[in-house]
Order: structure tokens, then sequence, then C-alpha cells
């Protein structure tokens, strides 16, 4: 999964042209689009993420909107889907909300190489934190259609949730130097 994370960045730093390699032969110039090239692919993948993360907000909807249709399911259930869609909505805020890149234009915040291999860890768990909140709301919609048990599944969505926000969360304290 590194690979996928790291693949982001090759992506747009292997997209150089002849105007972008005579500009790097000036000094300084070349750490700016350093600089630019990672705000770029650190975009791409949140936007990936929150891509991803939408598309398992439309398939929860689907659970939601089914348990609202049974009164006393909608009794028993609605604080803790009403929580989880919190907390998947406010993960999908935070991540498309963040300042984008690893040190900004004119920031302080100046990402070394060990605070970077941190960061493409982070992204990497995000990743597969998105592709867990997908499986628990998969898990969540069968229980629904199958009369399963939708305590425990929404249990583990929640679980996963708060897991991705803990990640991204730690992801911004390495930003901003807190870690």
């Amino acid at each position: 999964m590194v690979e996928k994370v790291e693949g982001f960045y090759e992506k747009i730093v292997g997209d150089t042209g002849t105007l972008r390699n005579l500009l790097s032969k000036i000094p300084g110039l070349s750490g700016y689009m350093e600089r630019g090239r990672r705000r770029e692919a650190d975009q791409l993948l949140r936007d990936t993420i929150t891509g991803r993360l939408e598309q398992v907000r439309l398939s929860y909807s689907t659970a939601f909107q089914a348990v609202s249709r049974d009164i006393f399911l909608a009794m028993d259930y609605a604080e803790q889907m009403g929580r989880a869609d919190n907390l998947l909505m406010g993960l999908i805020g935070k991540i498309k909300d963040a300042p984008v890149g690893y040190a900004g234009f004119f920031s302080a915040i100046d990402v070394d190489a060990e605070d970077l291999a941190r960061l493409y860890s982070f992204d990497e768990q995000m990743l597969n934190h998105s592709d867990q909140i997908g499986a628990e709301v998969d898990a969540l919609n069968k229980a629904v259609a199958d009369g399963g048990d939708l305590g425990q599944a929404l249990t583990a969505l929640t679980t996963s949730l708060l897991d991705a926000n803990e990640t991204f969360n730690s992801r911004q304290e390495v930003l901003n130097g807190i870690k």
C-alpha cells in the first residue's frame, strides 16, 4: 500500500516538461517546485480518500433510510446511526478542509525526511481506514437487509470511524510539529 501512496507523488513528480526542467536550474526554485509537487500529490491523495468516503456515505444512507422506515428499529438505533453519520461527515470534512501539502507556500512548517515517511504511513493508514469503513457499511447494510445484529454492525462502524479520525488527527500533529 505504501507503493500506492508514493505512486501519487511519483505521478506528480514524473510530470515534468521542458519549461519545468529549465526553471529547476534557477537557484532556490527547485525546492519551491518540489514543495508544489508534494502539495499536488497530497491534494490528489486527499481527493481520492474523500471520494471513497463520500461513496461510502451514499451506501450508509441506504441503511439509514431502511432503518428509518421501521419505527421500532428507528427508536432503537437512531442515536447510534446519527452518531456514525456525524463521525463520517466530520471525517470527510476534516480531510477535505485540511491545509494542502507538506509545508505550505509561506509555511513555517518544514517536514524532514523522517516526518515525511511518517506522513506516508499515515496516508496509507487513511486509505486502509477508508476501505475498512466501506466494509463496515457493507456489513451494516447486510445486517439491515437480513435482520442481523445492527448494534454490533454500528459498534464496529463507529469504532472504525473513531480510529480513522484519530489517525488523521495524528497526521495533522506531525505536520504541526507536535509529535
